[in-house]
């Protein structure tokens, strides 16, 4: 987490107006550092070191620098490409060029703050390592790169630490933070830094934040973690760390954020979770997680959101998590929890989100989650719970979101539906049957709709029609590679706000005989590989905006009966055909022509 002093105190202002009126003259050493660096910047647009003239005092007269009153040695320079203007409104800025090693020989620095500068590229200089009084770094949101200079082992009065959302990698040097016991604040993510992270972090004994995401550090999390009693916030999500979450965590009683997602750790979450008692957020899904939810997972008085999705977890949920009372969001989905939804859920009162889709929970599902009047979001979807029914108690909730796909429900939607407020509703793959009610007309609220049944009894899809739908987005551009569609006959997407192209991978479903994607907006070329598809007998996408020629190994398909390429941006000589299609198929492509439509103009 990026931490950027927006605004200083009011007396922090005054004071150093008034230092101007007292600051002995701009120590040459310091002036020639700072000339240095302009010289090295190639564009500043804002004309942020406009001031910066070699006949005039950089302590009284070049905006971004602080003196020393004493004795004129410069302890300040911030030119942040954001802050406050004058106005109070934003200023987002950027200068372009490379770091002077020249900025090394400030001795007296104490803040050097250049982040947001967008453009700033090349390494870090080593010379940096000599600014032994330097207290806040902030180099964050540039284009620097290279490694972490060794020499920052020598920065020991180093508060605060940002270098994220730059190019730097390598491996990290274990002396670096040895001696850092006055930082609080060390902020390196959105780099390409790799190997592990460095044990001697657990020297960092007043660190309060660490954020190392979206790196490319392995290896495990340092035991020694633990000892940093005073981390409110971790983030070393989307790396690739593995090996178990360390029992020491547990030891960290002032933790507000913790958030290991996206990584490759294994093994059981620690019994020690219970000593997390500060812990707001929790994030530790896409790992490798096994084993059962701990029973001490109960005793975190001040969670908020639990997201444990896509792990391996397993067996049953336990009761105590009904004791979490300040849980407002539970992410539990694609894991293998077994058993019942335990009726201690009930007391979530603050619950928004409910989200236990894609386990094997199994039984009735407690009518006393009906007391969750907070709850806008309850999945429930792929749980073998042998519904039959959609439960009555549900009518009760103030529901947005309410997905039971294959669940087991049979039979006709329950009219009660008619007088709820749910948004989005999704019942596909079970057993529905009947019309579709007229009473559906009534759910004004209803912005998604998924009743479709995609799923044989052999568990692969066979037809799916989602026409006349709002799904949006790209079609999956490897949806002919799915095992799950290896037996499709017919796929029917049309009439949806979709985007993109057709995917190439539509060849390769070699059972495929309906393929209808009308109205969609899609865009691109026909793919000359849906010719490998040579079941289909019909083909229809007319009504988007496809370019380029059609095909000659599509319209020739020998099962080919229907056509329609109406309505698109299609160009070129239509392809000799053996089936006959009339004019219609063909029309309003204003770059189309030959046979049935008028010859084409070769004049």
């Amino acid at each position: 987490m990026d931490i950027t002093i927006l605004k200083k105190p009011l007396y922090l202002t005054i004071l150093l107006s008034l230092s101007f009126l007292f600051t002995n003259a701009c120590h040459a050493v310091d002036k020639e550092a700072l000339l240095q660096f302009k010289q090295n910047i190639i564009s500043d647009p804002s004309k942020l070191l406009q001031s910066w003239s070699s006949s005039t005092d950089c302590c009284h007269s070049w905006q971004g620098v602080v003196c020393d009153t004493t004795s004129g040695r410069v302890t300040n320079l911030t030119r942040p490409g954001l802050f406050i203007g004058n106005d109070e409104f934003f200023v987002d800025t950027s200068m372009a060029g490379t770091l002077s090693p020249y900025l090394g020989n400030l001795s007296f620095l104490k803040v050097l703050d250049l982040s947001n500068l967008k453009y700033l590229k090349g390494p870090i200089p080593l010379a940096l390592g000599n600014l032994f009084q330097l207290s806040y770094l902030f180099l964050d949101t540039n284009q620097l790169n290279g490694t972490l200079p060794f020499t920052f082992r020598n920065l020991i009065s180093l508060k605060k630490l940002h270098l994220s959302d730059n190019s730097l990698s390598g491996v990290i040097s274990s002396s670096v933070f040895e001696s850092m016991s006055s930082l609080f604040e060390l902020g390196l993510a959105g780099n390409q830094f790799s190997g592990s992270i460095p044990t001697s972090i657990q020297n960092l004994s007043s660190l309060t934040k660490l954020d190392f995401h979206g790196n490319h550090f392995s290896g495990s999390i340092p035991y020694g973690i633990g000892k940093l009693k005073s981390l409110k916030y971790i983030d070393l999500s989307e790396n690739s760390i593995s090996g178990m979450i360390p029992e020491s965590i547990g030891g960290l009683s002032e933790l507000v954020l913790l958030y290991l997602n996206q990584n490759r750790i294994t093994g059981m979450i620690p019994y020690s979770i219970s000593g997390l008692i500060s812990l707001y957020y929790c994030r530790l899904s896409e790992n490798k997680l096994k084993g059962n939810l701990p029973d001490s997972i109960g005793k975190l008085p001040n969670i908020q959101r639990l997201i444990l999705e896509n792990n391996r977890l397993s067996g049953k949920l336990p009761s105590s998590i009904g004791k979490l009372t300040t849980l407002t969001d539970i992410f539990f989905s694609n894991n293998h929890f077994t058993g019942q939804i335990p009726s201690s859920f009930e007391n979530l009162v603050h619950l928004q989100t409910l989200d236990l889709s894609r386990n094997k929970l199994s039984g009735k599902i407690p009518p006393q989650l009906s007391k969750l009047q907070n709850l806008q979001s309850l999945d429930l979807s792929f749980n073998p719970l042998g519904l039959v029914y959609i439960p009555k108690f549900i009518s009760k909730m103030k529901l947005f979101r309410l997905k039971l796909a294959k669940t087991g429900i049979e039979g006709h939607l329950p009219k009660w539906l008619a007088s709820t407020s749910i948004s989005i509703l999704d019942f596909s793959n079970n057993g529905l049957n009947g019309k579709l009610p007229n009473w559906i007309g009534n759910m004004t609220n209803l912005s998604f709709l998924n009743l479709s049944k995609l799923q044989n009894p052999l568990g692969q899809f066979n037809s799916i029609d989602l026409s006349n739908n709002m799904f949006s987005g790209p079609i999956d551009k490897n949806i002919g590679e799915r095992p799950s569609m290896a037996s499709i006959k017919s796929l029917v997407l049309s009439n949806n706000p979709l985007s993109g192209g057709i995917p190439e991978s539509i060849g390769q479903l070699s059972e495929l005989e309906i393929l209808k994607l009308m109205g969609n907006g899609l865009s691109g070329k026909i793919p000359m590989k849906l010719g490998n598809a040579e079941k289909l007998s019909t083909i229809i996408l007319s009504r988007n905006k496809l370019r380029g020629t059609i095909p000659k190994q599509v319209i020739n398909l020998i099962n080919l009966k229907e056509f329609n390429v109406s309505g698109n941006l299609l160009s070129g000589m239509i392809p000799s055909h053996n089936t006959t299609f009339s004019a219609s198929s063909f029309l309003d492509n204003h770059g189309l022509c030959g046979p049935p439509l008028p010859p084409c103009n070769h004049s």
